[in-house]
């Protein structure tokens, strides 16, 4: 089989150049083409997990644990093997004049290295006492600085310590770096809130107590709620005896469904100081699949500052 030989002859100048322009052009773009890009973007995954499960993980060396409660002497006197304390309250405060507002990405990422966390880490959370809102918050936090692999211990540390075995022990380890990859998706602001509120198909889901909700509790400088909002206490979604542990999902279904939330709305979470919202948040997001589910970190706080926003007080309005 016979080739013509090839010549560059053949190609006037101005052809020429345009084809050695577009074959380098080709080569640079080549680190640049979007594989990374859609694995940034694969969805996390947080999900509530049991003491056994944590027992079955504890060899991993890429697993984390987060003690997340505030009080360092309860921390010292008994944790889960390997787990680093870090009180849920240092990772908000003063913003703007607002108060506990989330840190920026740079102290974000800056706390979860100095707590042992790597971007491809898994990362287990738990806390103790009335609520289980610090874990879910640092879950949320997690998730939001591009985290994909989240746990909340179910039961938190008092169900925990009653099978198994804890520790005095503080663990060992290497501070790496974290680089935060901010999801704006988990999250609304403020502006967003306003184009919103009484937009059809937009429901917010309200998880403060009921007299918070209805306004009769003098603490902000105007107290309700969004008009239309759900009324949900966080408490609802809890077990009676231990609110670190989740109601069956049925239970928590049957809640939804008499406050008429399906998974066809698009659900806006606000509560005080963006805390209390995480809850709801990784419940119908990450365990009931709720396709758009997200949280106005600024909640009643910020939202209550602005005189020019309506309040509505009393009880809620199903339509």
């Amino acid at each position: 089989m016979m080739f013509k030989s090839f010549s560059l002859k053949k190609f006037k100048k101005p052809k020429l150049f345009a084809l050695v322009t577009v074959f380098f052009a080709f080569l640079v773009s080549i680190p640049l083409l979007p594989l990374p890009v859609l694995s940034a973007n694969s969805r996390a995954n947080i999900q509530f997990v049991s003491p056994n499960w944590v027992a079955e993980n504890a060899k991993d060396p890429n697993l984390r644990i987060l003690d997340v409660r505030n009080f360092p002497l309860d921390y010292i006197e008994g944790h889960l093997p390997n787990a680093v304390n870090i009180a849920d309250t240092a990772f908000r405060g003063p913003k703007e004049g607002l108060p506990v507002q989330y840190w920026n990405n740079q102290k974000l990422g800056e706390i979860f290295a100095n707590s042992g966390v790597t971007n491809n880490s898994r990362v287990l959370v738990y806390s103790d006492g009335r609520d289980v809102l610090g874990a879910t918050m640092v879950a949320y936090l997690l998730e939001r600085s591009g985290l994909k692999d989240i746990a909340v211990l179910d039961g938190g540390y008092a169900g925990y310590k009653t099978d198994q075995v804890v520790t005095k022990e503080f663990p060992k380890y290497s501070v790496s770096k974290f680089t935060v990859r901010d999801d704006p998706s988990v999250r609304v602001s403020l502006n967003d809130v306003r184009k919103f509120i009484g937009k059809p198909g937009v429901t917010f889901i309200d998880p403060r107590p009921e007299k918070l909700f209805r306004g009769e509790e003098n603490i902000w400088i105007r107290n309700g709620h969004i008009p239309g909002a759900r009324n949900i206490p966080w408490v609802t979604f809890t077990d009676a005896k231990n609110p670190h542990k989740l109601k069956s999902l049925d239970e928590i279904k049957k809640i939804l469904a008499d406050k008429k939330i399906t998974p066809e709305n698009d659900i806006i979470v606000s509560c005080s100081t963006g805390r209390e919202a995480t809850l709801q948040y990784v419940v119908l997001k990450h365990l009931l699949n709720y396709p758009k589910v997200r949280i106005y970190e600024g909640s009643w706080t910020e939202y209550s500052t602005h005189k020019d926003l309506p309040v509505a007080t009393g009880e809620e309005k199903l339509t």
